[in-house]
């Protein structure tokens, strides 16, 4: 027998290990066949597929009298499955966001099914990449890295840090307001890294049963959790609520209107919390002003040359300026966002290998929430869900109150921004005529969880350090969970209401 000279050895030798595998006991087989392809986390696939028959299962509950069409039935096995894998992890989540798009394409663009009728259906659902929230959304993101890239964040965070050093007060306030101000610009989760890098060096001096040392460490998430409340680009939410707002109600909140909408209720929430963390080192001493000296990183900055750093503050200054004056030149948020892209990567302050690391999984978690919330409003999967509530015998307080509270309990067990993008949609459904008084408490209340170390992202970095302990979450977290759904609730519907003119 001749050998063919083009077989590659290796391919036999995996061809006898699968025919091995498949002469196996049936028991053993599925164990066997998950190692043969290499997947090493086989609970993973399982919990995926369990969470797909478990949608697909209660979208067949569904009657086939109830008034539901075709096209609701599938958008309620989407928005199902996204709720269960979101819950439950099995996939990153915005792999989910890019998985409810690939499924709105096959599922609602099918005869039968679909939300609009030609050749280019499928497009609704694409092109909702391109939605204008998502390039506001992108511009922060840039802004943030050009921050990052040439150091000045680190440079307003630790010269404002050396201000506030003297007092152990001033000291805790200054950490938090920091984190604060900081999280509307950039990611929360990149501000807790950058701030805790700052504090570290610090707190690594004091005893470790100083209660200074574990309360300064705390301040840091509870800023940056809180921070993202303040403004348009702060945090994924916002921008959920924001569009659904727009698609479904045609109500319409620029930049300048987000921060009368979040940054009051998310500083009254810091005060309420930082009157918690001070009553912890209630008679302690600040650490010596000394520690704080030298924080800057002089390698990240003085190493980056001068008309970067001028750039980045002027385009910074630019940006904000056009984003709060849109009402006055007329350029929309999103077009704005264009102005800190083209400046920074056109001078190369942000080369190719900074503008590739990006975080682009947001983008697409974003982008898959506000396609989730077009498809369950045009479909009339919203409508339907809601049907059975008697929200017309409801207070508007009690509705808002009630969204807010959902949107804390789910917020803390998944992610704020898959929580939003659930409850968002169905909440403007139930309040037709108050779109705005529902979906603005979900939006803040969801930066407002953070009863575990897993809840949040800054908060499991805080946690990291080994400083903190699951029961401090718990009671910062308890404290917003009950006053967020009142305040929010309260600030929306008797002052952001009657301001916006709804």
């Amino acid at each position: 027998m001749v050998s063919d000279p083009k077989r590659n050895p290796d391919d036999d030798a995996e061809r006898a290990q699968l025919l091995r595998i498949l002469q196996q006991s049936p028991a053993n087989l599925p164990r066997s066949l998950l190692r043969w392809l290499e997947i090493s986390s086989p609970q993973r696939v399982v919990l995926f597929i369990a969470v797909a028959l478990l949608a697909a299962g209660l979208t067949a509950l569904v009657p086939a009298e109830a008034e539901l069409g075709e096209a609701g039935r599938r958008s309620l096995f989407i928005l199902l499955l996204a709720a269960g894998l979101w819950l439950s992890e099995a996939i990153p989540a915005f792999a989910v966001g890019i998985l409810i798009i690939a499924l709105q394409v096959l599922l609602l663009d099918r005869p039968g099914g679909s939300l609009t009728d030609g050749p280019g259906a499928w497009e609704t659902h694409v092109l909702v990449l391109g939605h204008p929230l998502v390039w506001l959304f992108f511009g922060g993101l840039v802004l943030a890295a050009a921050m990052s890239r040439t150091g000045i964040d680190r440079w307003l965070a630790s010269h404002l840090l050396q201000r506030f050093a003297h007092r152990p007060e001033t000291l805790i306030a200054g950490v938090a307001g920091i984190a604060f101000f900081l999280s509307m610009l950039m990611s929360n989760t990149a501000t807790t890294a950058m701030m805790l890098a700052l504090v570290t060096p610090v707190v690594s001096r004091l005893d470790r049963h100083d209660p200074m040392a574990l309360t300064l460490v705390l301040a840091i998430p509870v800023g940056a959790n809180l921070g993202g409340m303040g403004s348009l680009v702060g945090t994924p939410p916002n921008a959920v609520a924001a569009g659904a707002l727009a698609s479904q109600a045609g109500i319409d909140i620029n930049f300048a209107q987000w921060l009368l909408v979040g940054l009051v209720p998310g500083l009254l929430l810091l005060g309420l919390l930082l009157g918690v963390l001070l009553w912890r080192v209630r008679g302690a001493a600040a650490p010596p002003a000394a520690l704080w000296q030298g924080l800057d990183d002089s390698d990240a900055v003085t190493h980056v040359p001068h008309w970067e750093r001028l750039t980045v503050i002027g385009t910074l200054l630019l940006t904000v300026a056009l984003w709060l004056t849109s009402g006055w030149h007329g350029l929309p948020a999103p077009a704005v966002s264009v102005v800190p892209v083209v400046i920074l990567t056109a001078t190369g302050i942000l080369d190719v290998e900074a503008f590739r690391r990006l975080p682009y999984d947001v983008l697409f978690l974003l982008a898959g929430g506000l396609a989730l919330g077009l498809a369950v409003h045009q479909t009339g999967l919203a409508g339907w869900l809601i049907s059975g509530i008697p929200s017309d015998d409801v207070p508007l307080f009690m509705l808002a109150l009630a969204t807010g509270a959902a949107a804390v309990v789910l917020s803390n067990i998944m992610s704020n921004t898959a929580a939003a993008n659930v409850l968002v949609p169905l909440a403007i459904s139930a309040a037709p005529g108050a779109p705005l008084v529902v979906a603005i408490p979900v939006a803040l209340c969801a930066s407002a969880a953070m009863a575990m170390p897993v809840s949040t992202p800054p908060n499991a970095l805080a946690f990291a350090t080994g400083l903190c302990r699951a029961r401090d979450f718990l009671v910062l977290g308890g404290v917003t969970a009950i006053a967020a759904p009142p305040l929010a609730a309260a600030w929306t519907l008797y002052v952001v209401r009657p301001l916006l003119g709804q």
